[in-house]
């Protein structure tokens, strides 16, 4: 007998996750989307702390540390970023900018860095909508956090200008739901 073996499907589960953010659908179908699952905690722990340096900022930034315990207590954590190199094309006018100037634009920002397609941010957020769908269909908690992506980013762990994280949890509480500053 193997008592609570829930968690041995977790990486298994997470994958499935990644597969819709992958094939969810793009922009003229092209694919600027980076994807990885964490599931060892040493490798979590490292992003928390830099959450919780983010969170040393000032008020407005304590969330930081309340996400942090969040991914502490995960399970496992998908992260998806944009990792933008060019336009749709469309010169639809959403970023600022046209598509022909958007390139050679100045990068900018601080936790994100910008300008970037609006385009490539709609697939973006289809593409978190369609794995975060799924995990609720897989009944797995979870969380769609910009802190987490912050982190990543600030870490280098990953390619792109705007990441977000999906912790996961299998517990008997959502630990997402009741969460204290």
């Amino acid at each position: 007998m193997r008592l609570n073996p829930e968690l041995e499907i977790v990486e298994k589960l997470a994958l499935e996750l990644l597969v819709c953010a992958r094939t969810a659908p793009k922009a003229r179908g092209q694919d600027d989307l980076v994807l990885a699952l964490i599931t060892e905690k040493d490798e979590m722990e490292k992003i928390a702390q830099e959450m919780e340096r983010i969170a040393e900022r000032g008020e407005a930034f304590k969330f930081f540390r309340r996400d942090a315990e969040n991914l502490r207590n995960s399970d496992a954590l998908v992260l998806i970023s944009l990792d933008f190199k060019r336009p749709v094309g469309v010169n639809c006018g959403g970023c600022g900018y046209t598509c022909d100037t958007i390139l050679k634009e100045p990068k900018r920002g601080e936790d994100y860095e910008g300008p970037v397609c609006a385009m490539r941010l709609i697939d973006l957020g289809i593409a978190i909508g369609s794995a975060v769908s799924k995990a609720k269909d897989l009944c797995l908690d979870n969380r769609v956090m910009y802190t987490i992506g912050v982190a990543v980013r600030k870490l280098g762990l990953m390619p792109g200008q705007i990441i977000l994280g999906i912790p996961l949890s299998i517990k008997g509480k959502n630990i997402f739901f009741d969460r204290k500053f």
